[in-house]
C-alpha cells in the first residue's frame, strides 16, 4: 500500500474496518474524534517543539525519528479519515474546493514568496493600469 496506489476511500475503509472489528464506532462521534485529532497533532508537534529547522531536518534523517514522525502523521490521518467518514465529508471534493477558494484569497501575483495571511495584502486594485 502506497500513496500512489491507494485511494482515500480505501484508507477510510481500512480504518472503519479496524474500528468495526473492535466495536469502536460507538466512541467515534464528531466531538470525540475532534478531541482525538487535537491530541494526535499535539503528539506530532512534540517532535518539533523548541527545535530549529536545521535540527529538525537532521533528526528526520535518523530512521527511528523519521519512523516516529511517520507514525504520528498516520495517527492524525487515521482520525481525519474517521472524522470525515462520520461527518459524511468527501475529502477529495472538500480539498479541491478549498484549494480553489485559497487561489482566490492568495492570487500568485500578490502572494508569491509571502507567508502572511491574505488580509495583510490590503484591498485588490480593481484597475491594474493605475498601478
Amino acid at each position: 500500500m502506497s500513496d500512489a496506489e491507494t485511494s482515500i476511500a480505501q484508507l477510510k475503509a481500512l480504518v472503519l474496518d479496524f474500528s468495526k472489528e473492535r466495536d469502536w464506532e460507538q466512541f467515534h462521534h464528531p466531538k470525540d474524534l475532534g478531541v482525538a485529532l487535537a491530541s494526535e497533532v499535539g503528539e506530532l508537534l512534540d517532535h518539533f517543539r523548541y527545535k530549529g529547522n536545521e535540527q529538525i531536518g537532521a533528526e528526520l534523517a535518523r530512521p527511528e525519528v523519521h519512523r516516529a514522525v511517520s507514525h504520528e502523521l498516520a495517527d492524525c490521518l487515521w482520525v481525519i479519515l474517521r472524522l470525515a467518514d462520520v461527518c459524511g465529508v468527501d475529502l477529495a471534493s472538500a480539498l479541491r474546493e478549498k484549494v480553489a477558494l485559497a487561489a482566490i484569497k492568495y492570487p500568485v501575483e500578490r502572494s508569491f514568496g509571502r507567508a502572511d495571511k491574505y488580509t495583510a495584502y490590503g484591498p485588490a486594485d480593481p484597475d491594474p493600469s493605475t498601478g
